[in-house]
């Protein structure tokens, strides 16, 4: 990413605040909050990356934030990620959820789902650095 890019790009903390521990929330909570993350994420650096038409942006962005892709990135981060982070990956990934879309392959959605956890209990932690930095080696590989 460019310095002009970097210095255009919005920091992602909403000032959340939250009495509970995020290790003590439920792993799919933390999912549905780690999506939101990610995708802002992916949104970010697809409209800083290049002014395009809605439809291709929309396009594009489904294509990284698949389950497919995601799962492919928890393979990508399992060197980076420490003991901690393990954990909750595997909580989220092994989360009980009781519906996987008919389009994806249901190994493929609990990983990703894992990868969502994560990425929400990071938020939670206020570790944006360390979202970014994740997030950073997901798209490298992928560009």
């Amino acid at each position: 990413m460019s310095n002009e890019v970097q210095k255009k790009r919005r920091d992602i903390t909403l000032n959340i605040k939250t009495n509970q521990n995020p290790k003590q929330l439920s792993p799919l909570t933390l999912a549905f909050l780690g999506d939101a993350v990610f995708e802002l994420l992916v949104r970010e650096e697809l409209v800083t990356d290049a002014n395009m038409p809605v439809a291709r942006l929309h396009h594009r962005a489904v294509q990284i934030v698949c389950a497919g892709a995601q799962s492919d990135a928890v393979a990508l981060l399992e060197p980076y990620l420490t003991e901690e982070e393990v954990e909750i990956y595997k909580r989220g990934r092994n989360a009980n959820s009781h519906h996987v879309p008919k389009s994806a392959d249901p190994v493929a959605y609990r990983r990703a789902t894992g990868l969502e956890a994560l990425f929400g209990y990071l938020y939670l932690k206020d570790e944006e650095s360390r979202i970014r930095f994740l997030y950073e080696k997901i798209r490298a590989y992928k560009k």
